[in-house]
């Protein structure tokens, strides 16, 4: 579709894309004969996004605006391909109900919640931000 717009930023960043899960693809039957399957096309995208983030935050740093939004152009078709963002309240639920069914009391248990939350997130989340919100909670508990 992107093609037939000539539409050449949106064409270069599918490529990107298709090159990316392509390349795991091979490293994964290479390495360990597994086929690729959803949850590794949503890592590869979501890795892909995370470096275009760091890379608008360097950008920003140098006064580079005019790459900064190429880079936030191919995020926007990134996230087209990746599994719809939870919501705050959506995650605040999860992460309220993996703290009550793992008992979890202190700092020390956030592996046990951690263990919990992230097949329910996983792609839909930044893990990151996740595991900073489970330590406050854990830490104010």
């Amino acid at each position: 579709e992107a093609m037939k717009a000539k539409d050449k930023d949106r064409t270069a960043a599918t490529r990107s894309i298709l090159a990316k899960i392509k390349d795991k693809d091979i490293e994964l039957r290479t390495r360990d004969g597994a086929q690729d399957d959803d949850a590794m096309v949503i890592d590869v995208l979501q890795k892909m996004a995370k470096q275009r983030r760091e890379s608008i935050r360097q950008y920003e740093a140098a006064a580079r605006n005019d790459l900064a939004d190429i880079e936030q152009a191919e995020i926007v078709v990134l996230q087209e391909f990746m599994p719809a963002a939870l919501t705050e309240q959506e995650i605040d639920a999860i992460i309220t109900r993996a703290l009550a069914d793992s008992g979890a009391k202190s700092v020390q248990d956030m592996g046990k919640v951690m263990a919990a939350v992230k097949p329910q997130v996983a792609g839909k989340a930044d893990m990151g931000a996740i595991g900073q919100i489970i330590k406050n909670r854990l830490s104010n508990a």
